[in-house]
């Protein structure tokens, strides 16, 4: 129904033209382009994809910002922070320099010539270039640590070097202050081991050795990211930043994606992909199998080991491609295809120095992580847990993975093992799909608005749960933390607003209260949804098309949805949320939709009461809430390059982060158990088996889990009272 929604605004008179414009636009560039060689490739399609990006900022994003001068010159500042974000590279003449482009980059998406991008990317190259060599000088001299220094790690307090001199001096502060981190390891390492009677080899090194040896590592990591940055960071890769750059100053959430990058976008909601079914890791700037997974191409085909490194990837009977020097995240890239029985080529090195081919055809590979997960609580009462890491759908696949249907199937399998109330985990929880959202608010509501949203010049329109049933009526907690955001938010915001359960968490979630749908800057006339497969593939802009509310008519955008149980969170400190952006968008609020409260026996008011009255003489969070606070307060400090004061800072900071580790996990584990139908699948393989063993281990230990079952424990206790008054 929603996809409905979403499709007709697209296909309407409102947005309609924006489809029509962008097809005539990219007709019209190429045409024009045939006559010009100075536009070819990638010049041409660069202008193409500014173009309709423009245009799609403009006529269809929810609320755009006029894209004039002042949004030129916000663009400029994104784009070279992204390209430079340690201020480390540019000088301050090229920022100067740059600032006749604070004018133009709007008339560039107009239409103008686009000059900016080029010279400023020309310019980075040749930077990047300059500073690459400066490490191994300054490398090759031992530092001095008794020296009093510091430095500065914000990337907002820092300025750009004015002279080549001042930007060698830069590196040379980073180089030592990595350095410094590693010799102190090392340090750390060797008192550590030289009692250690079981370490028959050992050899005490000095400190000079040490100190060299830590120069040494530095040097290999400064130069295989050198090396990756220079020969793979392609000129399409710093174009997508720089349109990212005007996309993000729309909003932060309005999104360039090519075509290679939306394959993965999409990879990720559906929550499974088409490769070959291994892991790989990074290890001294090689790239090797991490781990295979079971019954899958590279297990199947008996050719490849862990530990094996892969030097060369080819798409079927293609060129090969030398992924030396690549991140492992690029080579995946490589690997992973579009369609299952799709051809891939490795070229792989052994330990023992022989090299093969091995060739693979692709399958579907699931990710397991994904998908949602439930197991049991024994205590004082049974108590069902769900984790639900995002909400997931595959929109190509009608019978594939839907979260709500599956979360759906968790509660059947929890009810049929008697829980008398159910814990639903949406912690780290980033969203995903709206229309599933809305049904899996449904499994416990009977009926009703679930949010309303509103898209550009539109009336608000509400979502609604319309199936009568409630799949659960029982006691119901859930957990957010600050990295709980969109969907995750629609879903808390909604029981909360019913009284429906007790939402349970940090100070406040993300703040994500807009919806993004992806449209093809070069669309089908007939299916706008869809690129034209008759033109070049231009890519995808996830486009700010609404913004959605609470029933109650507030926003979650920017405020996020506040726990009823505030509970001190150890990454409170950090500055990520939507507040924290100056592009989002503003919070605000419309009329209330109308909405029957949740009908209980359960007092939700005097059972938060009840749980702030404990919580009052809780040392354990408030002393997670202290060392929080001077966390905040360290993070926004200068960091000091002598070794003394830096072991002081290293010292408290280490004691900080262990008391965190120690506060954040029980004395005494919870008892865990697994559903009983699911203990076949688990039990399927080794690794399975491990990696159940795991989480089972982080949910019996786990602080939040076990104030929620406690909160449900209250709840069942207030039913059986009133049951029996």
């Amino acid at each position: 129904y929603i996809m409905q929604k979403i499709a007709k605004f697209i296909m309407s008179r409102k947005f309609i033209p924006v489809i029509l414009v962008l097809t005539g636009a990219s007709l019209f560039l190429a045409f024009q382009s045939q006559g010009n060689s100075d536009n070819d490739n990638p010049r041409s399609k660069y202008a193409k994809v500014l173009r309709n990006v423009g245009l799609l900022l403009e006529q269809g994003h929810y609320s755009p910002k006029k894209i004039d001068d002042n949004f030129s010159s916000q663009v400029l500042k994104k784009f070279t922070a992204n390209l430079d974000d340690g201020k480390n590279i540019f000088l301050l003449s090229d920022i100067e320099g740059f600032k006749k482009y604070e004018s133009k980059i709007d008339d560039e998406i107009h239409g103008a010539e686009l000059e900016s991008f080029f010279t400023i990317n020309d310019i980075y190259l040749k930077r990047l270039n300059e500073t690459s060599v400066l490490y191994k000088d300054i490398l090759s001299k031992p530092f001095e640590f008794n020296r009093e220094e510091t430095i500065i790690m914000d990337e907002e307090k820092l300025n750009y070097p004015r002279s080549e001199m001042e930007r060698k001096d830069v590196w040379r502060k980073r180089l030592k202050y990595l350095t410094l981190i590693k010799f102190v390891d090392l340090q750390t390492e060797r008192e550590k081991n030289k009692d250690n009677k079981d370490i028959k080899d050992f050899k005490f090194k000095p400190d000079s050795t040490l100190e060299r040896e830590s120069r040494d590592a530095i040097r290999k990591q400064i130069e295989r990211s050198f090396t990756t940055k220079i020969t793979h960071e392609s000129i399409d890769e710093n174009f997508s930043t720089f349109v990212n750059a005007i996309t993000g100053t729309m909003d932060p959430h309005s999104t360039y994606f090519p075509p290679i990058d939306k394959r993965s976008f999409d990879e990720s909601m559906k929550g499974s992909f088409f490769g070959i079914g291994a892991q790989l890791k990074e290890d001294d700037g090689k790239i090797k199998i991490a781990s295979l997974i079971t019954g899958m191409p590279a297990w199947k085909s008996g050719d490849i080991k862990v530990d094996d490194e892969i030097i060369k990837i080819a798409q079927g009977t293609g060129e090969p491609i030398d992924v030396t020097g690549y991140s492992v995240t690029d080579a995946v890239k490589l690997i992973r295809g579009a369609e299952k029985g799709s051809e891939v080529r490795l070229t792989i090195r052994r330990l023992d120095g022989t090299e093969l081919v091995v060739s693979l055809k692709r399958d579907e590979i699931k990710l397991d992580d994904t998908f949602v997960k439930s197991a049991i609580i024994n205590g004082t009462n049974k108590v069902g847990y769900i984790y639900l890491p995002e909400f997931y759908v595959n929109i190509e696949d009608p019978n594939g993975a839907r979260c709500s249907d599956d979360v759906a199937k968790e509660i059947q399998k929890l009810k049929a093992e008697g829980v008398e109330g159910i814990v639903l985990d949406l912690r780290g929880n980033g969203g995903g799909s709206l229309p599933e959202v809305i049904k899996m608010v449904g499994l416990f509501i009977e009926d009703g608005p679930v949010c309303i949203v509103k898209g550009r010049d539109e009336k608000p329109t509400q979502l609604k749960d319309r199936d009568k049933s409630v799949l659960y009526s029982g006691p119901l907690t859930v957990l957010v933390d600050e990295f709980s955001a969109s969907a995750s938010e629609i879903f808390a915001a909604a029981i909360q607003d019913y009284k429906r359960g007790i939402i349970i968490g940090s100070t406040s979630t993300y703040g994500k209260g807009t919806v993004q749908r992806n449209i093809p800057l070069n669309p089908d006339s007939e299916n706008p949804l869809f690129y034209n497969k008759k033109s070049e593939d231009l890519g995808f802009v996830k486009l700010t098309l609404q913004k959605f509310y609470r029933i109650n008519g507030g926003a979650t955008q920017m405020k996020g949805v506040t726990p009823d149980i505030v509970l001190p969170d150890r990454n409170e400190y950090l500055k990520f949320r939507e507040k924290d952006n100056t592009a989002a968008l503003p919070w605000d609020e419309i009329s209330k939709a109308e909405y029957k409260n949740w009908t209980s026996t359960v007092s939700n008011d005097i059972i938060i009461r009840s749980v702030y009255d404990a919580l009052a003489k809780n040392t354990t969070f408030s002393k997670i809430k202290t060392s929080v606070e001077w966390l905040q307060q360290y993070s926004e400090k200068e960091f000091s390059l002598n070794m003394v004061k830096y072991k002081e800072e290293q010292k408290k900071l280490k004691e900080t982060f262990k008391l965190l580790d120690e506060l954040n996990k029980l004395g005494k584990e919870m008892e865990i158990k697994n559903i009983a139908a699911d203990n076949t699948v688990i039990n399927s393989t080794k690794e399975k088996i491990e990696k159940n063993k795991q989480w089972l281990k982080r949910i019996s230990t786990d602080i939040y889990i076990d104030e929620s079952v406690k909160v449900i424990y209250n709840m069942i206790q207030q039913t059986a009272t009133a049951k029996n008054n």
